[in-house]
């Protein structure tokens, strides 16, 4: 398991706009089972209602049993992860599931999974912050 933090945006954007005080923000930390085979981010509905993330839409999915199902999606939130972060939306689970850190949010986090223990480290490649790869650019 992983310590994520997680953070409403919106509140984040309404600081900065000077429409609240920091003390506002909605953030909760949650631990998060970082799974390679999870596309994208899910959190529990208890969650998304102490987040206070709006539903922005619905998606079909395909889940571990091979099931297909249409959960709502949340958003926008921000995920901290060992000093890197990363905005998007959120699969909502139902209550009392187990958070996901799916493969997009550790990509763009250039974090790693170490394979024979689960641990979610840094990659050692780019210590000093995320390095992605954008080949279809010519600068």
């Amino acid at each position: 398991m992983l310590k994520i933090k997680l953070i409403n945006y919106e509140d984040v954007r309404d600081v900065e706009r000077g429409l609240v005080a920091a003390e506002a923000v909605r953030a909760v930390e949650i631990d998060a089972l970082a799974d390679t085979g999870a596309i994208e981010l899910a959190i529990p509905e208890e969650v998304v209602e102490a987040l206070g993330l709006p539903i922005i839409r619905h998606r079909r999915l395909t889940v571990a049993d091979g099931r297909k199902v249409v959960l709502p999606m949340a958003g926008i939130v921000v995920v901290e992860v060992l000093g890197r972060d990363v905005t998007g939306e959120a699969i909502v689970l139902p209550r009392g599931s187990r958070a996901l850190l799916g493969a997009v949010q550790l990509e763009l986090m250039d974090l790693v999974v170490v394979p024979r223990t689960g641990e979610v480290i840094t990659n050692p490649e780019h210590p000093d912050g995320p390095e992605l790869p954008l080949y279809g650019l010519a600068c």
